[in-house]
């Protein structure tokens, strides 16, 4: 009897973690996956060779993977907040000694069956260790100076580590998840006023530190036709395949400038030029949408969570989120400097599906224990 009881129980309780999916946001992961698997079919010139078959399986697997975090408990999500940050911080150190180099940039460990991109993961870790740093404190200590230097050691330190691969890049992406929890934690809008003019009033300053071809980036952004055959040509081949994608594009598998080879990275970060030629206007803003939606999605489940931990998770997740989509669209736009910023989902790499669909899963896990406190 008691057994039996039992099992009722846990049987309840499995099937109430399905009832509590917010299958709204699944579908549009789900959409997006198909969407990418097209448009990476498109960049192998409509034939299943190496991107598109490698896409495939990391999408199979990480959604899976998704799925599975969705049904752990937010609690535990809250209990390695720091242990995941500290995991990264060492795989960082590891990648700066041991990493793979690659196109004058060492950023990889090699695992065997994913080249592993640590400085990805980090921009959701940071977001999970954050979250539990501000989760009991109080609202008076939030403005605190202990507070707020403690919040930039571990938001300053991982982007250390990144810069010196280099990768000022996705720095700044660490930089602005970090941010974003601070943000919804309540922090005085004037110390961001403060740091937005002091950044303003160094940044001369900061440009004598770049690299060559980082000042080249800059210099590019601001004038592309100065060298079109060179710094200039990624640039200006991206904005001419998205004007010619005109209203409706030009169909599936018939985009000019992708064909012909006019548009290099045309898998990884400019993949949304692709899509916008073949697909035009009309497909850009399905795809707007869609983005709109998971975001919205993602808000609407902080909203919803009891705990505090939840919220400033999913408020900064779905603000970096946003981030990262504006970013990499204005950047294929010429609106900002390239800075190798993937478009989440849609992009080739498995180091950024692998961290957005961790993220996915913590805030899947919310919802389905969205009336689960933490102490």
């Amino acid at each position: 009897m008691y057994q039996h009881t039992r099992l009722s129980n846990n049987s309840f309780g499995f099937f109430q973690k399905f009832r509590n999916f917010d299958y709204i946001l699944l579908a549009c992961i789900l959409l997006l996956g198909f969407i990418s698997l097209a448009t990476m079919y498109s960049t192998d010139g409509g034939n299943i060779l190496f991107h598109t078959k490698s896409h495939f399986v990391k999408l199979v697997v990480f959604t899976t993977m998704m799925l599975i975090f969705s049904f752990i408990n937010i609690k535990f999500w809250f209990s390695i907040g720091y242990l995941s940050y500290l995991i990264v911080i060492g795989l960082l150190i590891w990648t700066y000694f041991f990493g793979i180099k690659s196109s004058g940039s060492q950023r990889w460990m090699d695992l065997y069956f994913i080249n592993l991109q640590p400085s990805e993961l980090m921009k959701i870790f940071i977001i999970l260790c954050l979250a539990k740093y501000f989760h009991r404190m109080k609202l008076e200590n939030v403005n605190s100076i202990y507070t707020i230097l403690t919040s930039l050691i571990i938001i300053i330190l991982p982007m250390g580590l990144v810069i010196v691969q280099p990768d000022l890049g996705t720095s700044l992406l660490i930089a602005i998840s970090g941010i974003a929890v601070i943000w919804f934690a309540g922090i005085n809008h004037k110390y961001f006023i403060y740091t937005m003019l002091g950044f303003l009033i160094s940044l001369p300053f900061i440009i004598s530190f770049l690299k060559p071809y980082q000042k080249l980036r800059v210099l590019t952004f601001l004038n592309p036709d100065r060298d079109p055959l060179g710094a200039g040509y990624q640039i200006i081949q991206s904005k001419i395949a998205v004007g010619s994608g005109g209203i409706f594009g030009k169909g599936f598998l018939k985009g000019t400038q992708s064909y012909l080879e006019f548009l290099p990275e045309k898998h990884t970060d400019f993949i949304f030029t692709l899509f916008s030629e073949e697909f035009g206007f009309v497909g850009s803003a399905t795809l707007l949408i869609i983005y709109a939606v998971i975001i919205y999605r993602i808000i609407s489940i902080g909203i919803s969570s009891r705990s505090y931990f939840a919220k400033i998770f999913c408020y900064s997740f779905g603000a970096a989120m946003f981030v990262y989509i504006t970013i990499n669209m204005s950047m294929v736009l010429g609106l900002l400097p390239i800075v190798g910023s993937p478009l989440p989902i849609m992009s080739y790499g498995g180091s950024s599906m692998l961290a957005t669909m961790i993220g996915f899963g913590v805030v899947m896990s919310a919802k389905v224990h969205s009336q689960q406190a933490i102490a």
